[in-house]
């Protein structure tokens, strides 16, 4: 992308990567991403009827040329325009009839003189004036001036790991919250490398990477006339699980999962041979259960390092650290498994002891234990 000033880091504790805006001319910039087909919604301007031909008719229609422009400076933009062209009389339902329309860049419209409604949107940034066409001489050109800019977002995960586009999605927010402390919302489901047309301003993004727990949130500022590209930064990684027999045998069929937080709390469920789910970076317990026993191991994910996580149908599994933590069976009946406070125990060892409860093998907030990869 030619004219790329220089990357500005955004104070986001490590979510952004880097910001960069690009200075060059907005169509120019524009041309390198996929943009979004998407309008700006109007105030009273809810939805576009077409009149009853009144335009149609044989009269002195006149020639009328408009120009969207991102900035004053800017020169006209070419293209990811929509024009829309309203009659100022509402119709029978209450609705201002549509009267011509065009997507792209610059405009011409042949229309009878009167008084006009004229809006332009570049994505979610819009502008509407009124426009009135005389019955004598020419009408003048129309320039508008959008004071908007680009957004385009991707991520990775770790330091440099390249997430698939299809296992991530932006939302973005207005920055200031409302009386009940949510943030409005701009724009959803918002994919990787995809041009969003937005108002200059400051705008908060949410970005989910899976559907578990992974989710990191920035403020990112838009510029009139340029392209900011910003990249976030998930701490997170690919984890996918295994019931085995044995250490790299196959894995398990008909296997329920459970994965808990350190503090108890149940982030993720799945029944599979081996399910794979994105975890944000921390300590968890993957508890596995394959007919009338339930195996557990504890973990840690650390950001940017997919790995396998296998768990064995032993009393003993792999260990990272000297201390070894053994696996635990239990019955069959658990109980709930969002219990986070549980008495102190010792694992049984014998069988003059009982198996121990799913609450007393529960993690809790405060443990301290090492953890096992």
């Amino acid at each position: 992308m030619s004219g790329i000033s220089s990357a500005r880091r955004l104070s986001a504790a490590l979510a952004v990567l880097g910001c960069l805006c690009t200075n060059a001319s907005a169509q120019e910039a524009f041309k390198e991403f996929k943009q979004l087909d998407g309008s700006v919604k109007m105030p009273k301007l809810n939805a576009f009827v077409a009149p009853d031909g009144e335009n149609s008719a044989a009269r002195s229609l006149k020639d009328v040329s408009l120009e969207a422009k991102m900035t004053p400076q800017s020169s006209p933009q070419q293209q990811g325009l929509s024009w829309y062209v309203f009659s100022p009389i509402a119709g029978t339902d209450g609705k201002l009839p549509l009267v011509a329309s065009s997507k792209g860049g610059s405009a011409s419209f042949h229309l009878m003189p009167g008084d006009y409604f004229v809006n332009v949107s570049f994505g979610r940034a819009g502008v509407t004036k009124k426009l009135s066409v005389s019955e004598t001489g020419e009408t003048q050109k129309q320039t508008m001036v959008l004071d908007a800019g680009g957004m385009v977002l991707n991520a990775v995960s770790g330091s440099d790991v390249r997430i698939p586009p299809d296992e991530l999605s932006f939302s973005i927010y207005s920055s200031e919250a409302k009386d009940d402390g949510e943030r409005g919302l701009v724009m959803d489901d918002v994919k990787p490398n995809t041009l969003v047309g937005l108002s200059a301003g400051t705008y908060h993004i949410v970005s989910e990477y899976g559907e578990v727990n992974a989710v990191i949130r920035a403020d990112i500022q838009v510029e009139a006339g340029k392209v900011t590209e910003a990249t976030i930064q998930h701490r997170a990684a690919k984890i996918t699980f295994k019931l085995v027999s044995d250490a790299g045998s196959e894995a398990i069929a008909d296997t329920a999962w459970s994965i808990l937080t350190s503090a108890g709390d149940i982030v993720g469920e799945s029944v599979s041979a081996f399910p794979t789910m994105v975890l944000a970076e921390g300590r968890y317990t993957a508890v596995a259960r394959n007919k009338d026993k339930i195996y557990q191991r504890d973990f840690t994910v650390a950001a940017g390092m997919n790995t396998d996580v296998e768990v064995l149908m032993k009393q003993q599994q792999p260990q990272e650290v000297d201390r070894r933590q053994p696996a635990q069976q239990l019955p069959l009946q658990m109980p709930q498994m969002r219990q986070t406070q549980s008495p102190q125990s010792q694992p049984a060892t014998s069988n003059q002891q009982p198996l121990p409860t799913y609450e007393q093998l529960a993690p809790t907030a405060g443990d301290e234990g090492d953890s096992m990869d």
